[in-house]
């Protein structure tokens, strides 16, 4: 039976250098891949086993960030990490701006949540 290795979600910007930039700058992913390389509309960005597919489709199609379709639908992405307190110190280091602090939320997930450059949501943490 064949492996799977990890997932990637794909989401839909408004333009990349803004996108890719909250990334790399804030988040500590890395480029991965970006194209193509005359006009460069799409990237693919990620830190250890994480990546995430950036996208700019055309102009009138915008992002939909699951949060702005339904109040329940409060992530876009929920992102495993082993220690979400030392993540979110150095995120805070970094000057990111937090969406929700760490916490304990009502999932009894122990984390926090980033809005990126587009409005998609990521949740950074484990059961507590």
């Amino acid at each position: 039976m064949a492996k799977l290795t990890h997932i990637m979600p794909f989401f839909i910007i408004e333009s990349l250098a803004p996108s890719v930039s909250f990334y790399t700058d804030q988040l500590g992913f890395e480029i991965q891949f970006t194209g193509p390389d005359d006009d460069p509309y799409w990237a693919i960005v990620g830190r250890d086993n994480i990546s995430i597919m950036l996208k700019g489709i055309a102009p009138d199609i915008k992002p939909v960030p699951n949060p702005t379709r339904h109040p329940r639908a409060a992530w876009d992405a929920c992102i495993s990490v082993a220690d979400p307190e030392t993540l979110f110190e150095e995120y805070d280091s970094r000057g990111v701006t937090f969406r929700q602090p760490i916490k304990v939320n009502s999932d009894r997930l122990l984390g926090f949540e980033v809005a990126d450059a587009d409005g998609y949501v990521l949740f950074f943490g484990r059961p507590e």
